[in-house]
C-alpha cells in the first residue's frame, strides 16, 4: 500500500469539498457548514494563504481523507499556535494511522508550537488518537461570536 499525506492542489478541489460535506454531516461536527464556506476554505489552502493549510490523505492514488490547519499565536502560552481544524478519513481507511502520522508531521513542521484542536466528546475514536499523540483537555470552554 502506498499511503501518503500531501498538500491540497487545485486538482483536489471538488473531491475535498465532497469530503467536507460528508464530514460536516456527521455528528462529530457541531456546525453544518456550507458549500460557500467549504470552497472558501479549499481555495484559501490552494492559494497559499498564510492562515490556513490543507492536506489530503491518499492511498494508492485514491484520496481517502483531508485535514486543515489554521495558524495563529497564543498569548496564553506565548508561542505560535497551530489549530488542527478538520481531520476526516473515509470509513474504509480509518485505523490505518493517517491521523497519527498527520499529527507527527504537524509536530515536525511546527516545532515548539502549541497544537490545538476541537473534538466532540462522542468521537471516542478520535479522542483516543489525540490522547495517544499527547493531547489533553483544557479546563475551560471556548466561546465564539461571528461578525
Amino acid at each position: 500500500m502506498n499511503d501518503i499525506i500531501r498538500t491540497i492542489t487545485e486538482a483536489d478541489r471538488e473531491e475535498v469539498v465532497a469530503l467536507m460535506r460528508e464530514f460536516y454531516a456527521t455528528p462529530y461536527v457541531s456546525t453544518n457548514g456550507s458549500d460557500e464556506i467549504f470552497y472558501a476554505d479549499v481555495d484559501a489552502c490552494i492559494a497559499g494563504s498564510p492562515y490556513v493549510e490543507g492536506y489530503v490523505f491518499e492511498s494508492d492514488g485514491e484520496i481517502c481523507g483531508y485535514a486543515m490547519l489554521a495558524k495563529s499565536f497564543s498569548t496564553e502560552f506565548g508561542k505560535r499556535c497551530i489549530w488542527i481544524e478538520d481531520v476526516y478519513i473515509k470509513d474504509g481507511f480509518r485505523g490505518r494511522g493517517f491521523g497519527s502520522r498527520f499529527i507527527e508531521q504537524v509536530s515536525r513542521t511546527y516545532p515548539n508550537a502549541l497544537l490545538r484542536l476541537d473534538v466532540e466528546e462522542e468521537n471516542e475514536r478520535a479522542i483516543g488518537v489525540y490522547k495517544k499523540a499527547g493531547f489533553d483537555f483544557l479546563p475551560y470552554q471556548e466561546m465564539k461570536k461571528l461578525t
